[in-house]
């Protein structure tokens, strides 16, 4: 079954270029994975009905990383915040790979 990583930014626009790139490296390693990038204002909605298991917060909205612990760290999928030096250079590879690892140590 693929894993859903779902990052989440203030529009989900800036965002799903680093997703599509995510996904690329994904396909090109063929990972059971689906990448996509939404509004943080859909996050809770996004929970309830399609269960991502990793959640990335973009760096615009760092800010809110506490507040979506607190709301939503019960919920048991990883809440990690990109590094602004990853996403300005769209390091899709990089920003999957701490994807999974905070997947990884997550089921420990």
């Amino acid at each position: 079954m693929k894993k859903k990583i779902y990052l989440f930014c203030s529009q989900g626009m800036s965002t799903s270029m680093l997703a599509r790139k995510m996904q690329e490296v994904a396909d090109a390693n063929n990972m059971p994975v689906i990448v996509e990038a939404h509004a943080h204002g859909t996050l809770d909605e996004k929970i309830k009905t399609e269960h991502p298991d990793v959640i990335l917060l973009g760096p615009q909205v760092k800010y809110l990383y506490n507040e979506t612990v607190e709301q939503f760290g019960d919920y048991g999928a990883p809440i990690e915040v990109i590094s602004s030096e990853d996403y300005g250079v769209m390091d899709g590879a990089k920003v999957l790979k701490m994807a999974l690892v905070a997947l990884k140590n997550n089921k420990k």
